[in-house]
């Protein structure tokens, strides 16, 4: 009886699976580029677009557990929860949530679009580019 061998993964693909598997374990996705600004205020395209879903989000209560909810087009919008600022963008010490910013079909991929809302003093950033630059609201 013959029995066939499994080929493993090119080292290239080998690579990339163990330096995915460090990221997560290491919290090292998302980190932001040299060149990352944060902004006193927003008047970049898509920031009547973020400050809608904030308002959504608000009467919603900004929810602190990361997970789809219904949206008023009848599509779903999700909050990864909490947002750590692993960046050092941010103010330090406060407690901030990540909240998409666009609606699509339930489990649907998410974009880069995201707002930042610090529960402490109710301040809110938009992010268009996923952590990138932090625009205030």
């Amino acid at each position: 009886m013959h029995t066939p061998q499994r080929r493993r993964p090119s080292w290239p693909v080998r690579l990339a699976i163990v330096l995915a598997a460090i990221a997560s374990l290491t919290g090292a996705v998302g980190i932001s580029p040299a060149n990352a600004s944060v902004y006193g205020s927003c008047t970049i395209s898509r920031c009547s677009d973020a400050r809608s879903a904030g308002s959504i989000w608000a009467a919603k209560g900004y929810p602190t557990s990361s997970g789809w909810y219904s949206w008023p087009d009848g599509k779903y919008n999700y909050t990864g929860g909490r947002f750590y600022n692993r960046e050092g963008q941010l103010p330090s010490g406060a407690t901030y949530y990540e909240y998409d910013v666009y609606s699509r079909a339930q489990g649907a991929a998410r974009d880069a679009y995201r707002i930042v809302v610090n529960r402490s003093t109710g301040a809110v950033w938009f992010s268009p580019n996923h952590y990138t630059d932090f625009y205030r609201l």
